[in-house]
């Protein structure tokens, strides 16, 4: 994949119906498009980036930062261009980042199952702590709280 035609940036709402394609095609029980309206305009605490590919938004990855820890709210690739290591690349971005607005550790959640992410929050230094039971509404699956120094 050709760096020079990559560019993360600052989501802005005019961003919000790609990012929510993006959300629909990537997740069983997706957020509304109210709610990431409501990220992007009311949470002082979310910030949210995408991440364009020959300027077309490909994926979007968003975090909340409270303090001096960061908490990864989603993140997803566009179906069609999974496999290329953009996810990675862009959360070492928003790694890097949250250190950057002074973020010691960074947190998620993760489904048992998404063995894709799992390895690549454990390539990216995320450790297991937890496990939320039933977190997810729709199968009532586990998730996996995972945790990184920044």
């Amino acid at each position: 994949m050709n760096t020079d035609r990559i560019q993360i940036r600052r989501a802005t709402i005019g961003d919000v119906d790609r990012i929510w394609e993006i959300e629909q095609l990537s997740f069983s029980t997706p957020w509304s498009l109210q709610a990431f309206v409501n990220e992007l305009t009311t949470n002082k605490y979310a910030y949210y980036f995408v991440l364009e590919f020959d300027q077309k938004i490909v994926g979007y990855v968003g975090m909340w930062l409270l303090f001096d820890e960061a908490h990864i709210t989603n993140v997803a690739i566009d179906p069609a261009f999974r496999g290329k290591k953009l996810g990675e690349l862009l959360m070492r971005y928003v790694m890097n980042t949250a250190k950057a607005f002074g973020a010691n550790r960074m947190t998620l959640e993760v489904r048992v199952s998404n063995h894709v992410a799992i390895s690549l929050y454990k390539k990216l230094g995320f450790k297991e702590e937890g496990i939320r039971k039933n977190y997810y509404a729709d199968t009532f699956e586990d998730a996996i709280i995972m945790w990184v120094n920044l």
